[in-house]
């Protein structure tokens, strides 16, 4: 029957019917259009051309309250919302607000879904990701996965799975992380993981870590969150055996840490954490999440720069995965790893001296030098650890043994200037020349 309603042009004559105040008519013109538009993008096209969103979202504003009308209207929002001229047709209304009051009212679980079906498409449109904010879906969300939390039904977990995955999709730019944090989103999440570390539900565990990890991103929020004892949460769901757990829990915690000395602190002095870390750095079967691990390592040192914290690294015996990671074949690796062990040597040479001799970290440095594909940056900041090493009698024989002075004055000619000067700096320091 689809075919001739459409040839008839019935569409066309049944949308002025939802202007009308006759919800039995209202409930049947839009039972027609959306069966007759199913699946059928062209007509979906014509449908928002008419003006049928403002309709949509003035019938769900209007009449709130009629169960009957409302799904009918949710489920033709869900049909347009994929559409690109639909979401931004429904970006100049208030349409977030409405749905945002449907979701808090929602009781039943097919409800709920549809309702998130709506919410994740228009969550791909910025403005209506900002209107959802401004709306308070993100008190709603956090209300849900209270409410959920414990429930093991199929259903609960779907919900539960749904909520995670629209809060990831939300978190646009740092005003809406900071919003999302302010509300107390991130101990929901951290309850969710809690109880799902163990029950093994990876796609909810995948949702909650990535929306975990983009909420440490912001400044204020890594403030907020190492407050409330979140890095001391995550080292606690740190037990999980999932390698991907680990990853994403690693991810956020080097996210808590980056620029944060009191979290690089709280971490760098945890002697179970850094012996936890230090095993990761040397597992062979996940290469992912040995490079968090060496990276979060490295985060620790150049974060807090304190002697404690460089210590307790040394103990641990993480010194030589960071030597190890200067020839990362990533050079932001490379770079991240000779910046930590240039912090660390200038706080505490002494006690570092006996593992950079073990773990040959002068002749690493001269291979970077040496090598042709080395960047300039991974040159420079070899040449600025160099320099610190010089400071210790026993190393500075190893420069001189190796013949490092060489190296330097062929990269006084070196195609970079910021090279070429710290080459010229490198060479002073190895003379016992004071610097100019």
């Amino acid at each position: 029957m689809k075919k001739p309603c459409i040839e008839a042009d019935l569409v066309v004559t049944l949308i002025p019917l939802l202007e009308s105040t006759d919800q039995e008519m209202l409930l049947h013109a839009g039972r027609a259009i959306g069966r007759i538009c199913y699946d059928n993008r062209d007509l979906q096209e014509e449908l928002v051309k008419v003006g049928v969103i403002s309709s949509l979202v003035r019938i769900l504003t209007d009449y709130a309250e009629s169960e009957p009308l409302v799904h009918v209207d949710l489920l033709a929002l869900c049909n347009l919302a994929d559409l690109d001229t639909a979401k931004e047709a429904l970006s100049k209304t208030k349409v977030a607000e409405q749905l945002v009051k449907q979701l808090r009212r929602a009781e039943n679980h097919e409800r709920l879904e549809i309702i998130f079906e709506v919410l994740q498409a228009l969550a791909e449109n910025d403005d209506l990701k900002v209107q959802l904010v401004e709306a308070g879906v993100q008190e709603v969300l956090s209300d849900i996965l209270l409410r959920l939390q414990g429930n093991s039904q199929a259903e609960d977990t779907c919900i539960v799975k749904a909520a995670s995955d629209l809060i990831v999709s939300l978190l646009l730019g740092d005003g809406n992380c900071i919003r999302m944090v302010q509300v107390g989103v991130i101990h929901q999440l951290l309850d969710l993981l809690e109880k799902h570390v163990e029950s093994g539900d990876v796609s909810v565990q995948h949702a909650a870590l990535s929306a975990l990890r983009n909420l440490a991103i912001p400044v204020v929020n890594k403030v907020q969150m190492l407050e409330e004892g979140v890095a001391e949460r995550i080292q606690a769901l740190l037990r999980s055996e999932m390698p991907p757990v680990q990853f994403k829990l690693l991810g956020t915690l080097r996210m808590l840490a980056d620029g944060q000395a009191d979290a690089a602190e709280i971490l760098g002095q945890d002697p179970m954490l850094l012996n936890r870390l230090v095993q990761w750095c040397d597992v062979k079967d996940h290469a992912s999440i040995r490079g968090e691990a060496n990276r979060l390592l490295a985060s620790i040192v150049r974060h807090n720069r304190s002697q404690e914290v460089v210590k307790a690294v040394q103990e641990a015996q993480g010194v030589k995965h960071l030597v190890s990671m200067t020839t990362s074949e990533h050079a932001a690796l490379q770079n991240e790893a000779l910046n930590a062990l240039a912090i660390a040597s200038a706080i505490d040479l002494d006690t570092l001296e006996a593992s950079f001799k073990e773990s040959q970290l002068v002749q690493s440095l001269h291979r970077l030098l040496q090598d042709d594909n080395t960047t300039p940056e991974v040159k420079y900041n070899s040449m600025s650890l160099l320099c610190s090493l010089l400071n210790s009698g026993d190393l500075r024989q190893e420069i001189e043994e190796d013949k490092i002075k060489e190296t330097l004055e062929q990269l006084c000619s070196h195609s970079n200037a910021n090279v070429v000067k710290e080459a010229a700096a490198t060479l002073q320091v190895l003379k016992g020349e004071p610097p100019h």
